[in-house]
């Protein structure tokens, strides 16, 4: 179901960070698990088609997004990725129904939730956005945020859904809630989700398999059961050019 091959070598003065990753993963969910550093957003960023790896292979779901080989590229619009980002990525000068309807032919001029494309308005309905529609990001809570975030994200009815520390930023309360709503979101979709987390936690409920990253390598793989125990606590491991 997703399959990666790729490398990329990195140059910051006279430091240097080298990505080389393989995962041949027949698992729906998998989760990308290591500390900050390690090359998991530069991961996923080649998955999106907005990092091109130096050689290698991106295929998910029998659609091959990269390959150096056979000269191909495919742009981000033609991968149809739905990526939720860090920080939610909601442009603070578009209300709610704009964000989520910014992927959308004609879709986010138009605030008013009459107007809305079907597409934007059921993953509106879904996450009860209904009553802050009008709202900016700056206006409604981080709860809300990721909710609209990913009604986005799935609005442009995606192939693939990519995670990128998606609770990092709530609390721990908010987080326990929206972890067991992503799992539930997940339950629902049938396309495969990718996850990176530096969350123990995070990786147990939200994959069915699990590859550890360390320094821009794959250095190990399980079954979520089988997470060691040393590894239920976020680890630390150096990476000169700080890149998560």
């Amino acid at each position: 179901m997703i399959h990666l091959d790729i490398k990329r070598r990195m140059l910051a003065g006279a430091r240097q960070f080298s990505l080389d990753i393989r995962i041949d993963a027949q698992a729906r969910r998998i989760a990308l698990f290591g500390a900050s550093g390690a090359g998991k957003t530069l991961t996923v960023q080649a998955i999106a088609g907005l990092m091109r790896p130096d050689s290698g292979c991106i295929q998910v779901s029998g659609t091959t997004f990269y390959h150096s080989g056979q000269g191909i590229f495919l742009s981000p619009q033609e991968r149809r990725v739905g990526y939720l980002q860090q920080d939610y990525g909601l442009f603070p000068h578009l209300t709610v129904a704009q964000n989520v309807a910014f992927g959308l032919k004609n879709g986010w001029l138009n605030p008013r939730g009459r107007a809305l494309p079907e597409a934007a308005r059921r993953w509106i309905e879904a996450f009860e956005l209904e009553g802050v529609l009008n709202s900016y990001p700056a206006e409604i809570s981080g709860g809300q945020k990721q909710r609209a975030a990913l009604a986005r994200a799935l609005a442009v009815q995606p192939g693939v859904l990519l995670l990128d520390e998606p609770l990092s930023a709530l609390d721990a309360g908010l987080r326990e809630k929206m972890r067991a709503e992503l799992a539930a979101l997940q339950a629902r979709l049938d396309i495969p989700t990718i996850l990176i987390t530096h969350d123990p936690d995070d990786a147990l409920v939200l994959a069915d398999r699990i590859y550890q990253i360390q320094e821009g390598r794959i250095v190990d793989e399980y079954d979520p059961a089988g997470l060691p125990s040393q590894s239920r606590t976020p680890i630390i491991t150096l990476d000169a050019l700080k890149i998560a």
